[in-house]
């Protein structure tokens, strides 16, 4: 008897199902069995269901022999059913990677629930993956198992039959079934979720529920969208035959008139002649299953009345009178913009006039984001060495928080932005101010750069579209004309921003400031922040931080942190960051899978999701190893000596679209792996650590580092504040201190590894 019985329907839909079958039999959790129905379709899924039966046995097929419906399918997948609970899912759709294994950890947790429900993300044709809105109500927090009457806002999520798991025996002593038709999930969920005496929740998105571009049941237009109103017809009936169920006769009401409702609105479902008959039908079935009890929003009783009237002239008035006040409301938004761009070109015009002010600077990191990076740090050192400077920082006015109590917050886009920019003698930025920004006699601009460049930069990119995509060098150019300093850690940085950006600047290599925090923090600073991030005392934390890939449209972890974590055992803790450009993937604890997907969890906690953390040296200092790619993170955090892996499983692919100026396995910072299992091993050996890997990264230090001695910050400030071209002289590299890791210099506990074939470990030697 299997765990699961994963019940997949499939109907027209041989483009996807591949897909979707693949996603069941690659579970890290292998206890159950697939049952794939064929509804008699005309095109190759039959012939793919055997294809994947005749390789693998957990694959059970089942060929109908007529076209049912996806219920009478589904149905039928139920009746040959062996496992402890049903799982359904759509052909079309997938499960996420580790879904099965989270999804078993929880039943266990909560005492084999009837009914588990768990989250969905919509996955679109372009690429973009959006979590459900009503995630929230999938909190873990409370007693688990429960009752619907304890929790009723699960009724707001969507109401379909795969984002559940059945325990088996509860459906069939129920005898619950889908009925024919469309929207033939509502009959079944309602009635099970009323009647579940055990109910709980995994706050995990375990299925991505594709939104096809065309072909997807819910967006033909079809009179077939009145089937609907048989599927209510068959919920109240059920409530009525169960007296104990009547109290949830006007929440069902409501769920009815809104669902209606939005079959109504869309104009992907109804034929257009056939509108006023629907809102007609729906009168009637407000009149029939009428139960007041529940209270509206405003806009919700607007839509509940005039369903209730049948007004389908009115209601088309007012959708057209909305869409007229949205167009108007545009209009007028772009026309305020206008005159408010206008207004303030006119200010910054006025300010410009105006004397610059030697005792201002202002600052910004990454565009408008918070206070860190090269700027932040020469913010510090300017309010320290040069007290006489007042300083103010560019950020959203979310980012208010990060800055320093000493420091003015400047928002963009403000009359205020453009007076500092106007008035302050020096600016301070590691990508670009404004484009409207007009350098003045008598500003000094500083270009601090964000790190060393081991991609393409600059006016290489003309030769690499794919990176260069959105980049005019025109631009570049002129914004480069402006500079007056440039930021260099190294000779090799030195030689690289002055051939791809080419200018009258002067490059003061001194180090880079941010780095400066490696030299001056203690291990106290340490201790600190690894309890903030909930490392636990002992555990080794592995910081992975991936680069851009400019030849992917989404941006994916190469990684299963999880399985990593899972082989690796207890001790090990993985702090994930993912790329700005995934954060709405990563958001709630969720980060970026590698197999297309975004929002993977880990019940265990031994993966940790820090892509939201402000400050990356922190998360540099609160770490024990770092794994990465090509991210330039790698130079900065070398001055912990620490351990640093490369795992660059794509070197091709992302050399052939980016470029980089030096061969990485010539000469890295440590052991290189070329694959996932190759990346666990390195850590299981203990090579991660070994001698090899720190002769290597002493040589990287001594190339990449030579100036970072925690008195860069200082070493610029003297030079373009105060006129002392050289500042405190750097101290060799063989004298500094830089902070202990927590734990790394513990003894080598092996950790828990899966057995499996022994492949060889690799740790690149240096050509």
């Amino acid at each position: 008897m299997p765990r699961f019985s994963v019940i997949v329907p499939a109907y027209k839909v041989q483009a996807y199902l591949h897909e979707c079958l693949e996603s069941v039999l690659t579970q890290s959790y292998p206890d159950l069995e697939l049952i794939a129905v064929d509804d008699c379709s005309p095109d190759a899924c039959g012939a793919i269901i055997d294809e994947f039966a005749a390789r693998d046995p957990r694959v059970r097929p089942v060929h109908l022999d007529r076209n049912r419906g996806l219920g009478a399918a589904r149905n039928a997948g139920t009746a040959e059913a062996t496992g402890d609970y049903l799982i359904f899912l759509d052909s079309d759709d997938s499960l996420t990677p580790d879904s099965l294994h989270a999804i078993a950890d929880r039943l266990k947790e909560t005492g084999e629930p009837d009914v588990l429900v768990y989250d969905y993300a919509r996955t679109y044709w372009t690429g973009e993956t959006v979590r459900n809105q009503a995630a929230g109500q999938l909190s873990e927090e409370g007693p688990a198992p429960f009752r619907l009457a304890d929790r009723p806002g699960l009724l707001r999520l969507l109401m379909v039959a795969w984002n559940k798991a059945y325990r088996r025996e509860f459906i069939e002593a129920e005898g619950f079934a889908f009925p024919s038709g469309y929207y033939e999930d509502t009959p079944w969920t309602y009635p099970v979720m009323m009647t579940a005496e055990s109910i709980a929740t995994l706050d995990r998105v375990c299925v991505h529920y594709r939104q096809r571009r065309q072909g997807g049941i819910l967006g033909t237009v079809s009179i077939r969208h009145f089937d609907i109103f048989e599927q209510y017809d068959r919920v109240f009936a059920f409530v009525a035959r169960r007296p104990e169920l009547a109290r949830w006769r006007p929440l069902l009401f409501r769920r009815m008139v809104d669902h209606l409702v939005v079959v109504f609105a869309r104009r992907d479902r109804l034929p257009r002649r056939s509108r006023a008959a629907f809102l007609r039908r729906a009168r009637t079935y407000y009149q029939r299953y009428h139960a007041p009890g529940v209270p509206l929003p405003a806009r919700t009783r607007v839509h509940h009345t005039l369903v209730r009237l049948g007004l389908h002239r009115t209601y088309h008035a007012l959708q057209l009178s909305a869409a007229l006040l949205r167009r108007t409301a545009k209009l007028t938004g772009r026309l305020r913009r206008r005159l408010r761009t206008g207004a303030l070109r006119l200010h910054y015009r006025v300010q410009r006039l105006l004397p610059v002010r030697a005792d201002r600077a202002v600052f910004a990191a990454h565009g408008v984001q918070g206070h860190g990076c090269h700027p932040g740090a020469l913010e510090q050192a300017f309010r320290t060495h040069a007290p006489h400077i007042r300083t103010a920082w560019v950020a959203d006015a979310g980012q208010r928080g990060s800055i320093p109590s000493g420091t003015r917050h400047v928002r963009p886009g403000t009359a205020a932005y453009w007076t500092a920019l106007a008035r302050s003698k020096y600016l301070v930025h590691n990508v670009g101010f404004d484009r409207g920004l007009v350098r003045r006699r008598g500003q000094v601009l500083v270009q601090t750069q964000r790190g060393t460049p081991l991609k393409h930069m600059g006016l290489d990119l003309r030769e690499r579209p794919a990176a260069a995509e959105g980049t005019n060098l025109d631009e570049l150019l002129d914004d480069v004309d402006k500079w007056d300093y440039v930021l260099s850690g190294n000779r090799h940085s030195t030689l690289v921003w002055e051939r791809v950006h080419p200018g009258t600047y002067t490059t003061l290599e001194y180090g880079g400031p941010r780095n400066d925090v490696f030299q001056q923090a203690t291990s106290a600073d340490v201790s600190r922040i690894r309890e903030q991030l909930g490392i636990p005392e002992g555990a080794v934390a592995i910081l992975y931080a991936p680069t851009h890939r400019d030849y992917r449209r989404t941006q994916r972890a190469d990684l299963d942190l999880h399985r990593v974590a899972r082989r690796l055992g207890p001790r090990y803790v993985v702090l994930a960051r993912a790329l700005p450009q995934a954060l709405d993937c990563a958001r709630a604890g969720r980060y970026p899978h590698r197999h297309g997907g975004p929002l993977v969890e880990n019940p265990s906690g031994r993966v940790i999701d820090v892509t939201g953390h402000t400050s990356v040296e922190s998360l540099c200092l609160a770490s024990d190893a770092l794994v990465t790619d090509y991210s330039s993170i790698m130079f900065d955090y070398a001055n912990l000596d620490r351990p640093i892996v490369i795992h660059a499983d794509d070197r091709e692919a992302y050399e052939a679209a980016r470029g980089t100026y030096f061969d990485l396995r010539s000469f890295p910072p440590g052991a290189i792996s070329r694959g996932e299992d190759e990346l666990i091993d390195i850590f299981a050996t203990g090579h991660w650590r070994g001698s090899r890997s720190a002769q290597l990264r002493a040589a990287f230090r001594e190339r990449f580092c030579p100036h970072d001695d925690g008195r860069a910050a200082e070493r610029v400030v003297r030079h373009v504040l105060l006129g002392e071209p050289g500042g405190p002289p750097v101290v060799p590299l063989g004298r500094r201190h830089p902070v202990p890791s927590p734990v790394a210099s513990l003894p080598h506990t092996p950790p828990v590894i899966v057995p499996r074939p022994a492949r060889p470990v690799t740790v690149t030697e240096s050509r």
